[in-house]
């Protein structure tokens, strides 16, 4: 990996998912890196040393270096790599004008990651917008600053799209673009917006509760104004204007990767963190909780193992360096060239918790059958409705008549049963999915490696087509959720 050897690179958003299995792959593959500066969310660097060990250096992710450098790994990590406590929703991403790591990053850094991202669909607008969108504006404006810089890479998402149909292609989103023609996209608006809202949920004497759920709703409203379905792809569409109009003359490279999963290979198959965007799902029907679901049969969820996404990532950053471009995106999926369909992710679930059931708290397996599914929202709401709509109504009913003797199992009831509703809402534009992701650009990628050898050698893998992907369900990314996360 000659590209790597000797380079400076600052990554932000350390401690997240595809940020490890990065910093995981270049210090196993190219140890002569020269650094790796590590952009932590922490006050000093004591804070950030913790997070650093203990949400990054002592995963699982890292047994395979481990194994290989033994007690070595640790002069390994404190030779090449530099953790720097920081704020990416702030200005200069949160260093202080006294900080020894401004100088030294602006004189050093040579190629900038920007992983830092908040992806819950539900979260509240001033954080998603305070990371996705002002996060991508503080990056740019200190990659400006930086006197040796020869790339910015952005990690963005595919689904800034939003519920397009058709083949979507690799192309830009221009400063106030809406999805819908909704005219009047302005970044420094929905930031007033967001201020004068709190000030009147404070001046109200709002909850901190009240003030989370008001921040929601309107992270949820603002994006549909605008044609987003949620929040995250709606600020993760802003980072994109944002950094794509300030960039000027330095070299940007934009990542949109599709539904991230877990490991294919590297640095061993099935290595997954927390339970993402698919596997609620999975957890839930193997629990024996998700006995129906909605989708649309043939519908396509575009699912992309973590490891291709940061193979591509550094093969991107070879070639701009052969092949300079001053601004260029990557499509990271899997639909164009080997889709997979919900009613083959529903047949993976089945086939697996039946052979191999989880045990319940008193030692039982839990049985698993085949999930009733809907493929139209209305059948979907009229199922619910009778199954639980009436049942609530009815505890309502008899609450009222007891003298609330059921306050509390009605208030939990009718607060589970509107987060299900909500959920439903934020995840319908991925479960009627009839997109194509055009990845014409990550396919040049493709192709450019079969020229270097010694890549594929070291695991460079990152094509789609040689997924088999019940094997990849069965024997890899079932089998490492259940070992990694549910345990």
């Amino acid at each position: 990996m000659e590209f790597l050897e000797n380079k400076s690179i600052l990554i932000t958003g350390a401690t997240g998912f595809l940020a490890k299995i990065l910093v995981e792959k270049i210090l196993r593959v190219q140890p002569n890196v020269k650094k790796l500066y590590l952009l932590l969310r922490a006050d000093d660097e004591i804070t950030a040393k913790k997070r650093f060990h203990n949400e990054v250096v002592e995963k699982a992710l890292f047994q395979v270096l481990k194994k290989k450098h033994g007690a070595n790994l640790n002069t390994l990590i404190s030779e090449k790599i530099c953790l720097v406590p920081g704020e990416i929703s702030l200005p200069q991403m949160g260093l202080k004008h006294d900080s020894i790591w401004i100088d030294k990053l602006k004189s050093q850094v040579e190629i900038i990651i920007n992983l830092a991202a908040t992806t819950n669909f539900d979260e509240r607008y001033d954080v998603a917008l305070g990371t996705n969108a002002l996060g991508a504006k503080h990056v740019i404006n200190f990659a400006k600053q930086c006197s040796n810089l020869k790339l910015v890479v952005h990690v963005s998402t595919a689904y800034v799209s939003g519920e397009r149909e058709g083949l979507i292609m690799e192309t830009p989103y221009k400063m106030g673009e809406s999805l819908n023609w909704f005219k009047g996209l302005d970044i420094e608006v929905e930031q007033m917006v967001i201020e004068d809202k709190l000030k009147q949920l404070k001046e109200d004497g709002a909850t901190n509760e009240t003030i989370t759920l008001a921040m929601k709703d309107l992270g949820l409203e603002r994006s549909k104004l605008y044609g987003w379905p949620n929040t995250y792809v709606f600020t993760k569409a802003m980072g994109e204007m944002i950094i794509g109009d300030l960039k000027d003359e330095v070299p940007l490279i934009v990542i949109r990767p599709t539904i991230v999963t877990s490991t294919y290979k590297e640095p061993f198959p099935g290595w997954i963190e927390g339970v993402r965007t698919i596997d609620s799902l999975i957890v839930g029907y193997a629990k024996g909780k998700l006995t129906c679901f909605v989708a649309g049969i043939n519908s396509i969820i575009d699912l992309i193992p973590a490891d291709m996404v940061v193979n591509t990532i550094i093969m991107a950053m070879m070639v701009h360096k052969l092949q300079p471009s001053n601004h260029i995106i990557y499509h990271v999926g899997s639909s164009k060239r080997n889709p997979i369909k919900h009613a083959d992710f529903q047949r993976f679930n089945y086939q697996y918790f039946t052979k191999k059931p989880l045990i319940d708290r008193d030692g039982n397996a839990i049985k698993v059958g085949k999930v009733t599914l809907f493929d139209d929202m209305t059948n979907f709401h009229r199922y619910i409705a009778i199954r639980y709509l009436f049942f609530l109504k009815g505890l309502e009913i008899m609450n009222m008549a007891f003298c609330h003797s059921f306050q509390d199992k009605c208030i939990t009831m009718r607060r589970k049963f509107n987060l299900v509703l909500r959920l439903i809402d934020l995840y319908r534009p991925y479960l009627f999915f009839n997109a194509i992701f055009d990845d014409t650009n990550t396919e040049r990628l493709r192709k450019e490696l079969q020229n270097y050898k010694e890549m594929t050698k070291e695991g460079l893998f990152m094509d789609p087509k040689e997924i088999n992907w019940e094997d990849y369900f069965m024997n890899v990314h079932i089998p490492g959720l259940v070992k990694h996360v549910i345990k």
